[in-house]
């Protein structure tokens, strides 16, 4: 796999705003490359082949992963997210049809599920993200940044008391822990 991909959230639209990373420092894009876009995709099992792609697509989907995050964030943090992401969002969402679930047999073992895009399977991929994200935002899910100074995934706040900090004890809690821990310890 050519990209750092990170698949952690059970919301497709969630990880799909992580091929932006480093937000806190001016971004690092993933998807440089329509390649990468339909690797992404495969990736997400939102498709089971990468669709062809053109440099067009790609800006169109970055510019949805934009409209979506501001969206998203914006909910989060209980603010009214601007009209534009907004129409973006739901004009995605409506454009196509979205992929629906089959069952693939493979070689060996039992059935698979994956995502079949009728049409333009691009499109549809687009379409399917706008409309998960659209679903997170009828949910009030709660969408943070990590709080890690060197990370700036973004995941669904799920705790009781949605006081979540990292993107995951494992990739930043602990070791943001430990090393507010040392700060402590040093400075005295």
């Amino acid at each position: 796999m050519s990209g750092d991909w990170i698949l952690d959230s059970p919301y497709p639209s969630v990880n799909f705003l992580n091929t932006l990373r480093d937000r806190y420092l001016g971004g690092w894009e993933l998807l440089t490359t329509p390649e990468l876009l339909g690797e992404w995709l495969v990736a997400a099992k939102l498709t089971d082949r990468a669709p062809e792609l053109t440099p067009a697509r790609l800006a169109e989907a970055v510019a949805l992963r934009e409209a979506m995050d501001a969206v998203l964030m914006a909910v989060g943090r209980r603010e009214r997210p601007s009209a534009k992401a907004v129409h973006m969002l739901n004009a995605t969402a409506t454009s196509a049809p979205r992929a629906v679930l089959q069952l693939r047999l493979p070689s060996r073992g039992l059935p698979e599920s994956c995502q079949v895009l009728p049409g333009d399977p691009a499109a549809a991929a687009l379409a399917t993200l706008a409309a998960d994200a659209i679903e997170r935002v009828a949910e009030r899910a709660c969408v943070r940044q990590c709080a890690a100074e060197d990370c700036s995934i973004r995941y669904v706040d799920l705790s009781p008391a949605r006081n979540k900090q990292w993107c995951s004890m494992a990739r930043c809690g602990n070791r943001m822990k430990s090393r507010n821990h040392y700060r402590r310890v040093t400075a005295h």
